[in-house]
């Protein structure tokens, strides 16, 4: 016989007279009548061309077929129970991958303390980072490949949840050693940098930073566009251009780099950095628990940033 024309409720009621050796002990345990877990047991012999079982004594015994259906029966049963009722699997067993997309300014400064507390509670599982540009290209989150964002996000994208998780400042940056390095800046002179602008994707860069400079009344020169943060901080350490840099990074890496605040005076952007997914991962309990990973890595991340950039100051 073929399975979907097999009421699958049947089986449930033959586990459970295997499990109990009794007619009326399972209906007990079913919440149903004898009478009803005998009918059940009559269809089911009448399925499977077998009695499944016999008296003996006061309780019943299975037969050979039943007695070999018996632990096929309950994994199965049990396993579909799991799937059903949504039970939380081990997260230090999972062999799971799970993606994280992250600006890579975010990488540097973040990424060490994320891949330890990630490897801490899911040593079995496989954790992804990738760009923003690659977060765009795959569809981000509405897709299938990335499973968290941290990003300035907007709020209203339709099926996006976002959680808040810090501002993020950006600062006018220049290399050690800048002729300005040190002075007093003026709106003219502020003028005439050039600056190295960063779009992690085609078209996406600091969003309100042209409108800031405008406001101001200074025309702001780009001079050069690249795809990261770390390419602009390498590039502005070996010439006179400027960029605008989120300032974590440049409290932690900028000396590496050989760049440094330029000036206070510069228009400065406070972006709302974002914890974002979809809501198909919503209920799921192992995403759940890499979102709490990733928020919880992110704060002594931050705290680590300032208190670099206190000691290097």
């Amino acid at each position: 016989m073929r399975l979907s024309q097999l009421d699958l409720n049947l089986l449930v009621v033959l586990e459970t007279v295997l499990a109990e050796r009794s007619v009326a002990k399972a209906a007990r345990r079913l919440h149903v009548t004898p009478s009803a877990v005998s009918n059940s047991l009559a269809r089911l012999r009448a399925a499977l061309d077998d009695p499944l079982v016999v008296r003996s004594g006061r309780g019943i015994v299975p037969t050979p077929r039943a007695a070999a259906l018996a632990p096929e029966l309950q994994r199965i049963l049990e396993d579909l129970g799991r799937a059903i009722q949504g039970e939380a699997p081990d997260p230090s067993s999972t062999t799971r991958t799970f993606t994280l997309a992250i600006a890579d300014a975010g990488q540097l400064v973040q990424g060490p303390r994320l891949a330890s507390d990630f490897t801490r509670r899911m040593p079995l599982a496989r954790l992804q980072v990738v760009g923003i540009d690659t977060f765009l290209s795959s569809g981000g989150l509405s897709g299938t490949e990335i499973d968290l964002a941290i990003a300035a996000l907007d709020d209203n994208t339709p099926g996006i949840q976002t959680k808040a998780l810090y501002k993020e400042r950006a600062t006018l940056v220049a290399r050690l050693g800048h002729p300005l390095a040190g002075t007093s800046i003026s709106k003219r002179l502020l003028g005439e940098l050039r600056h190295v602008d960063v779009q992690v994707a085609p078209g996406r860069g600091y969003r309100g930073l042209a409108s800031a400079y405008a406001q101001r009344g200074i025309d702001r020169d780009v001079a050069l566009i690249v795809p990261s943060f770390t390419a602009a901080a390498a590039i502005v350490g070996e010439t006179d251009f400027v960029a605008t840099l989120p300032e974590r990074f440049v409290a932690r890496f900028g000396r590496a780099f050989g760049v440094a605040k330029l000036a206070v005076s510069a228009p400065q952007l406070s972006i709302a950095i974002k914890l974002a997914w979809h809501e198909r991962t919503e209920h799921d309990p192992l995403m759940r628990v890499f979102r709490e990973i990733i928020e919880a890595a992110v704060q002594p991340a931050l705290h680590i940033s300032r208190t670099s950039g206190s000691r290097r100051s």
